[in-house]
């Protein structure tokens, strides 16, 4: 039997987790997407439209931050890398999640910080080179109320957690991970942003030539440390973001 086969077979013999939210037409989204820009499932061809077979097909419109989803660069950098520039290889990966939802649980506006990759450090040993670092904040469960994903207080603020510029430049010079990820719509903390008048995490991420999975379900069944992770979607080469298929292996 072919070594691949065989290491196949014990691949499958492990846990596998989906990482990714289901999605509809009225899956939660940003809400400065123009209206129209998401059309799921629009008949093309109906049963019966075509002489002698008998097949439906749907057409699919959405953008591409949409549900669980891939940005790379060009999201936010003119220069930046499409998709297509990443390879199969660059989409899996050994992933370390950092649990800050017992803090986020008592504060909705928790910002990551370096305390709690020290502490996660002090744990599990340092976090490995090259690999996709998931924020887990359990945020993924308030999915598919678009209200509760987003917390909007009234006066048009938003609250939800995120990463702070300090944790992530850690671990982009110090640990060089790979890529990163996070369960709400954006890689900042709402109030964060807001006060710096600027998405600036996701630009900053993004500017180092990095990808980073937003809109992420179930960290809360992934350990520490062991999963890999893989993430598939379609190869549309010059997108600069794309729903994604994600799961995570998990060790023994």
């Amino acid at each position: 039997m072919s070594t691949v086969w065989q290491e196949f077979a014990q691949l499958k013999s492990h846990k596998w987790v989906e990482l990714s939210h289901e999605l509809y037409q009225d899956s939660p989204a940003w809400s400065g997407f123009p209206e129209g820009s998401i059309e799921l499932n629009k008949t093309a061809i109906d049963w019966g439209e075509c002489e002698g077979m008998e097949f439906k097909i749907y057409t699919q419109k959405f953008v591409g931050q949409f549900g669980t989803h891939i940005d790379v660069p060009a999201h936010f950098h003119r220069d930046g890398r499409t998709l297509g520039t990443f390879g199969i290889k660059d989409l899996c990966m050994p992933m370390v999640v950092i649990d800050v939802s017992a803090k986020v649980k008592e504060n909705m506006d928790y910002e990551l910080k370096m305390s709690d990759i020290e502490e996660f450090e002090a744990k599990y040993g340092k976090i490995p080179e090259g690999c996709f670092a998931a924020m887990r904040t359990d945020w993924c469960k308030r999915w598919p109320s678009e209200a509760d994903m987003t917390m909007d207080d009234g006066t048009g603020q938003e609250h939800y957690p995120g990463w702070t510029m300090d944790t992530l430049k850690f671990l982009v010079e110090e640990r060089n991970v790979a890529a990163i990820g996070h369960e709400p719509f954006d890689t900042a903390a709402a109030v964060g942003s807001a006060a710096a008048g600027d998405i600036q995490c996701e630009r900053y991420i993004l500017g180092t030539d990095r990808f980073q999975i937003e809109v992420m379900d179930n960290l809360d069944q992934v350990p520490a440390t062991g999963a890999v992770l893989f993430v598939a979607m379609p190869r549309i080469v010059e997108a600069n973001g794309m729903p994604v298929r994600a799961w995570a292996v998990l060790p023994d």
